[in-house]
């Protein structure tokens, strides 16, 4: 059963109340033509905590507010699951918003979702296989290449769909139970509906394991290994007064945790995929860019990222030289004319355009890129760059050609709660939601999802994946898997199925976590390049070093220093590589979330909000340091920097 929730108030469509209840007989459910699943593409994450309330929500504004301290941990300390919440909302035939629905009054739904992880039957991750450096790698072969047909199906973690349809469920009948790996059962999470009907898609907990007991070696590629990520189809079925109605599915994958809640790219996976949308003709190009919504977004995160890596907090951090968001340069950077033009120009060429084809590293954003290796290739794709979207903006900027829109007397009046968005924008903004705190960032192979997810042929409409038809299964590549294969008509970057999200990532997703680090060439930077701070950090501002800064009893000159040091994050692992590997298998909820926190107004040295590490372990002596550092540069030598084998 189900009710009407919010209505549109467009011509056309009778106005109501916000949330009103309306039957399934009212005239409203007349002007539904078809429903859409929202957000397309669901973020969940895997966490430890296994008690009731271990979980919460993930992020459905693009500026939710600040969580508290503990919001992401149990009482215990363990790191809680996020879940991916949908929801079905009724479109008009013009493609207008009508309203939300859900499960009371006559309108009956039934979720589906189907979880699968594929990683461990899947191929090596050597790099992306879309870039003309992957013609000449290491091919890319079968993990578990021993394991041969027909028991390669053992491989694949496959407990089937399961469909949940009444408000207010939860159970074991709606758990992903019945999956396993080479006969080891690994159950991939479970549905629940909230008393609205709302779907919630509940990851794993974070369980990863060999076959063998034997250790991790490698930060992708480890066979005999299983993890509980996943990824998999959202669907449901909805009849109004009779009437079965059309209903675009979504997705959801299963990721690995957030360590940096309020972090942002500043090559997110939304402005990605909007890329991909506007390259391929499915939206349209932008003409004139907004201040508020298209720039400061791009400044902003490399300011915040002061909180996640040493070298962008020297560089772009509070009262440092690129501190945009001081008032005063964005007042600057936000006004249209002449005085400030070459300001926007200088600022705008900081950033690396792949037109030029540079590869230097010193270009913004400072991220590494897709073909990166020790020492740094001399090739364009080394290092990461904006979209192509964002460039054109930034362009639009540097010559006045922009909505000046930022007021800085007006505040921040950006919706925290999807409840305080208008019901007309409420299906965007929780598409954007979602991939706003997704990474675009190196595609090496990536945090949630990595390179397929920027080709066009992936999607049925903008930030909506296409599913593969049941009656059409994906073809057997055979023992390599060639860039040519890949990127074949009807290959593995068009219709999808369950798991084929996720088996590109890196089994397991630990390994790869403790491994992405910054400054791989410390002779250049000991900070930078970094791979993905925003959700793996680099350097934090330790608890300790945060009591300090807030103490003002303690000697100015002191209080400084300790804002201005930066704790390394990987400092729980201990030392050595191949410790740190399995340290961060057996302990990954260990790792420090970097949450927000109070600072002090009104001081010129210290901004009035921080971002500080709710917790972390000893730090390394300096023998530990230099031993383990060694080994990576060691390692990197051998291969990619972080794929010791």
């Amino acid at each position: 059963m189900s009710r009407i929730i919010g209505c549109a108030t467009h011509s056309g469509i009778t106005p109501l109340p916000e949330r009103a209840v309306v039957s399934s007989e009212s005239k409203l459910v007349e002007q539904i033509a078809y429903a859409k699943i929202h957000p397309s593409i669901g973020i969940a994450r895997v966490g430890n905590s296994k008690k009731e309330d271990g979980f919460y929500v993930g992020p459905q504004v693009t500026e939710p507010a600040p969580k508290a301290a503990d919001f992401y941990r149990d009482k215990e300390g363990a790191l809680k699951r996020e879940v991916a919440e949908f929801r079905i909302y009724g479109y008009d035939a013009q493609g207008r918003v009508v309203c939300e629905l859900g499960m009371e009054h006559g309108v009956d739904i039934e979720w589906t979702v189907e979880l699968a992880n594929h990683k461990a039957a899947w191929y090596n991750f050597e790099l992306a296989l879309d870039i003309p450096e992957a013609t000449t790698t290491t091919p890319s072969t079968r993990r578990n290449a021993k394991v041969l047909l027909p028991e390669r199906g053992t491989l694949s973690i496959v407990p089937g769909p399961r469909s949940i349809g009444e408000p207010g469920e939860s159970g074991p009948e709606y758990h992903f139970d019945g999956g396993s790996f080479m006969g080891i059962p690994v159950p991939l999470g479970e549905l629940r509906t909230d008393a609205q009907g709302r779907l919630r898609v509940f990851g794993g907990y974070g369980k990863s394991a060999s076959v063998d007991a034997s250790a991790p070696t490698t930060f992708a590629n480890n066979d005999g290994w299983y993890d509980d990520t996943s990824d998999g189809p959202v669907t449901a079925r909805v009849r109004v007064g009779g009437r079965e109605l059309r209903v675009a599915p979504a997705w959801v994958v299963v990721a690995p945790p957030n360590y940096g809640p309020q972090q942002k790219s500043v090559r997110t996976m939304y402005a990605l995929m909007t890329d991909v949308a506007i390259q391929s003709g499915q939206l349209p190009v932008p003409t004139r860019p907004s201040f508020r919504n298209d720039l400061l977004p791009i400044f902003k995160a490399l300011c915040d990222l002061q909180w996640m890596n040493a070298g962008f907090a020297a560089a772009f951090g509070h009262g440092m030289p690129q501190d945009f968001l001081a008032p005063d340069y964005l007042r600057k950077l936000a006004q249209k004319g002449d005085t400030y033009a070459q300001l926007r120009r200088t600022v705008a060429n900081a950033f690396r355009n792949p037109q030029y084809q540079d590869a230097s590293m010193k270009p913004w954003p400072w991220v590494y890129g897709d073909a990166m290796d020790v020492p740094m290739p001399p090739i364009p794709r080394a290092m990461n760059a904006l979209t192509t979207t964002q460039l054109a903006m930034l362009e639009r900027w540097a010559l006045g050609e922009f909505i000046a829109d930022y007021d800085p007397d007006a505040g921040d009046d950006a919706p925290r709660d999807i409840a305080a968005v208008p019901l007309e924008e409420q299906p965007a903004m929780l598409d954007r939601a979602a991939l706003e705190f997704c990474l675009a960032d190196a595609f090496h192979p990536g945090c949630e999802m990595t390179w397929p997810v920027r080709h066009a042929s992936m999607y049925s409409e903008p930030y909506r994946w296409r599913h593969r038809a049941a009656d059409n299964p994906e073809p057997d590549y055979g023992k390599t898997l060639t860039p040519a294969e890949a990127c074949s008509f009807d290959g593995p970057l068009y219709g999808q199925f369950a798991g084929s999200i996720t088996r590109w990532m890196a089994i397991p997703w630990q390994t790869d976590t403790a491994s992405c680090r910054s400054g791989y060439d410390t002779q250049y930077d000991p900070y930078l390049p970094t791979f993905w701070p925003a959700r793996v950090p680099n350097q934090v501002l330790s608890a300790e070093n945060y009591a300090k800064v807030m103490d003002e009893e303690l000697p100015r000159a002191e209080r400084l220093a300790a804002f201005n040091d930066r704790a390394d994050w990987d400092r729980t692992l201990g030392p050595g590589y191949m410790q740190q590997l399995q340290a961060m298998v057996n302990h990954f909820d260990r790792q420090g979330i970097v949450v927000v926190r109070e600072g002090i107004a009104d001081d010129p040295d210290f901004p009035p909000v921080m971002q500080v590490e709710d917790c972390g372990g000893q730090a390394f002596t300096d023998d530990e340091r230099a031993a383990t550092d060694s080994q990576m540069r060691q390692v990197a030598r051998r291969g990619t920097p972080h794929r010791p084998e």
